[in-house]
């Protein structure tokens, strides 16, 4: 048994040795602080999300091409009295090839949805919510993309309900100019042996625009706007309602000189997410404001510090919708240290 332990233990240092080219590690902290000010409205609420998220990763890289990493994400939420309020895992296989790019396990999720709009992501899934579960593919060149992924959100019991998300996004320039694709379809079913009936749904967003991006012609650092078509689709499968749609317009246009800068986005369409008050923030992940039918907000931000290691942003946002003007202000840092 002995001799056979050694053998094995040498074989696998000297296979360890011929593949592992390179170990990789990196340490990601970001941390967060979100106000927002919506007393009184009727599509939003009022609520401070505060925390500190830990994300130590380790990876061994062979080829050149591929590589396995593993670590964990540590959630503490201000004024908590837990050391870790959340613990999401990370363990994920990547092959990374020129153009193309393959992830698959449990990845960080601004992988991917880094660049989507807040009409289908708000700002809290990043907080609560770091890590994919699935798959991302992605070919790229220059400024150029399309990828496609998986994100296996809940896993059906008795208690909690199947979710995915099935999404695509890709992006085409040509100049100045540029179009550009943002979509998902979501599946939502009920839990395990319920005790009440309840619908299947599935919904969709959809958001192509096009846009130009003028930063390299004058002395902004960032100049672009850019207008694009949303579709929502919505089905509650028992409940006969068919494909119910939403359709609206939305603009999107960023200034930005020596790290101080205005974003505003304007919608202006159909109420989106149809069944919120049935599932409310299980069946949707983007901004539930988007429920009006117009809605601006712009921020006013200034990034004190932007470099590889370390981004410190100040934002102070101003929301028109209701026929009122709502405040919101966030701070968020994050420092990124690692030997690739």
């Amino acid at each position: 048994m002995k001799a056979s332990l050694w053998i094995f233990l040498l074989c696998f240092l000297l296979t360890t040795k011929t593949i592992a080219q390179d170990i990789n590690w990196k340490v990601d902290l970001f941390s967060f602080f979100d106000n927002t000010e919506f007393g009184r409205s009727k599509v939003q609420v009022p609520q401070t999300m505060a925390g500190t998220q830990l994300a130590p990763e380790f990876g061994i890289r062979w080829d050149s091409l591929h590589s396995v990493s593993v670590g964990v994400n540590l959630l503490h939420e201000f004024g908590s009295n837990k050391a870790i309020d959340k613990f999401s895992p990370t363990a994920y296989y990547e092959f990374n090839r020129k153009q193309f790019r393959f992830l698959m396990g449990a990845f960080p999720r601004n992988y991917v949805i880094e660049k989507y709009p807040r009409i289908f992501f708000q700002d809290s899934i990043t907080y609560y919510r770091p890590n994919i579960n699935g798959i991302f593919w992605e070919v790229h060149k220059n400024q150029n993309y399309f990828n496609v992924w998986l994100d296996w959100t809940s896993r059906q019991s008795p208690t909690r309900h199947e979710a995915f998300f099935m999404g695509f996004s890709g992006k085409y320039n040509i100049g100045v100019f540029y179009l550009q694709h943002f979509g998902y379809m979501f599946h939502f079913a009920g839990v395990m042996n319920p005790v009440v009936q309840e619908a299947l749904h599935d919904n969709g967003l959809f958001l192509t625009s096009a846009g130009v991006d003028l930063a390299g012609m004058t002395i902004f650092d960032k100049l672009n706007v850019n207008a694009g078509w949303v579709a929502g689709l919505e089905d509650a499968r028992s409940e006969q309602t068919g494909w119910l749609k939403h359709y609206g317009l939305l603009v999107e246009a960023r200034v930005e000189y020596k790290g101080v800068g205005i974003f505003n986005s304007f919608y202006k369409g159909a109420s989106q997410m149809a069944f919120y008050n049935d599932h409310s923030n299980e069946l949707y992940w983007g901004d539930p404001i988007y429920r009006a039918k117009t809605y601006n907000r712009s921020d006013l931000y200034i990034n004190f510090i932007h470099n590889k290691v370390v981004n410190l942003k100040l934002v102070y946002s101003l929301h028109f919708v209701e026929n009122t003007m709502y405040h919101e202000q966030s701070l968020k840092a994050t420092f990124n240290l690692n030997n690739f």
